[in-house]
């Protein structure tokens, strides 16, 4: 799973993992636009459903720039995650760089009301090197 996933966070049973893979068919270094796939994997080790309110992600880009993304849910929905059981989605950033920085966190209820604050880990977003 590590390798899969190198990059984990939890907060209250619930483990957020991120694989990232940057897109060289999407990206255009000559224009200045990179582009990253990031795989995330929810997992509740908890004993109770959770449900996946809203996300806030923090972007830096490579010159330091901060941006802030904030919505409902992911990729459109808001899933409820039951005990053992994990939920995954797909999603992609550009950059206007060669190199940035995501991290962030879920807003999450329990079936008992309480709201969550879950980390997602922070993680790199680099291209590789340009070979001529």
């Amino acid at each position: 799973m590590k390798a899969l996933f190198p990059f984990f966070a939890v907060t209250d049973d619930i483990v957020v993992r991120v694989a990232v893979s940057y897109l060289p068919e999407q990206s255009q270094p000559e224009q200045d636009r990179w582009f990253w796939a990031y795989h995330v994997r929810i997992e509740n080790e908890g004993d109770e459903p959770v449900q996946l309110l809203s996300r806030r992600w923090s972007i830096t880009d490579g010159r330091g720039a901060v941006h802030h993304v904030e919505g409902e849910g992911v990729i459109g929905e808001q899933p409820v995650i039951h005990p053992g059981a994990s939920y995954d989605y797909v999603s992609g950033c550009p950059l206007t760089t060669s190199t940035g920085v995501m991290e962030g966190h879920y807003t999450m209820v329990a079936s008992d009301g309480r709201m969550l604050k879950v980390a997602i880990p922070r993680f790199a977003l680099i291209a590789p090197a340009e070979t001529e």
